[in-house]
């Protein structure tokens, strides 16, 4: 079975770039790349071929080969991370950074985030390409299986933005619901891009007229610590008075 544009797929993939891995889905190369993250989700994802969720270069290497292939590509500058624009390096006075600027450093300046390549006199140089720009990349992957689950390929696209896998969701007459766990205010990620997910939900589902999003707040358990601190406080008052006596 081909897999094509406006198919939701599962696939494993690890990219590198002169031999060395810096995209993986594998934990296991993860680790033994020194890449490892305790805070991604490692293991095969799930994608919408055609929705950019990979780079250009891999998607397009992807449509029309079948479910259970296994193969590598190689991906130009301009279908990976983009070539390198002279245009996005850019000075400025070292008085404009919160702190003062080393090479090599990242930074967000003018409400872009750069890294800083030189420092020469007063002025620091900050280059707004991505890391990658002008590179060529290598990828390696698997296309494991088509995905025709519709909460399933909602996870994958919750996972996409949000890198989460903690977000139970029903889908009843037309509601997609999602069970958002009580720490989720504090993910900066989530904030940032759950409209994302929300705007592609409706897009790919057009019988979809409404989501969602419910917090529960579970009351904490009593504890009997008060009347113990209590007890400890009044016996050290009385052995105070004791000593005093």
């Amino acid at each position: 079975m081909a897999v094509q544009e406006g198919d939701f797929v599962r696939i494993r993939y690890t990219g590198r770039i002169g031999g060395d891995v810096f995209d993986t889905t594998d934990e296991e190369i993860a680790k033994e790349e020194d890449i490892y993250n305790q805070m991604a989700e490692y293991g095969p994802v799930t994608i919408r071929l055609g929705s950019r969720h990979i780079l250009a270069g891999l998607e397009e290497e992807l449509i029309g080969k079948e479910v259970g292939t296994e193969g590598e590509v190689e991906i130009p500058p301009e279908k990976a991370f983009g070539e390198h624009d002279e245009n996005e390096v850019r000075s400025f006075p070292v008085t404009q950074f919160r702190e003062k600027p080393e090479p090599g450093m990242r930074v967000s300046i003018e409400g872009r985030e750069g890294v800083v390549i030189s420092v020469i006199g007063r002025r620091a140089v900050v280059d707004f390409n991505h890391p990658f720009a002008g590179k060529s990349v290598h990828y390696t992957y698997s296309i494991l299986e088509k995905v025709e689950d519709q909460a399933e390929q909602i996870r994958g696209l919750i996972r996409i933005f949000a890198r989460r896998n903690d977000i139970d969701l029903r889908i009843t007459d037309g509601t997609v619901e999602l069970e958002l766990p009580h720490d989720i205010i504090y993910d900066r990620r989530w904030m940032v891009w759950r409209g994302n997910l929300i705007s592609q939900v409706f897009e790919y589902y057009p019988e979809v007229s409404k989501v969602v999003m419910k917090e529960t707040f579970t009351r904490p358990p009593s504890t009997e610590l008060e009347p113990e601190i209590e007890k400890t406080e009044t016996a050290e008052m009385e052995e105070s008075r004791e000593s005093e006596e």
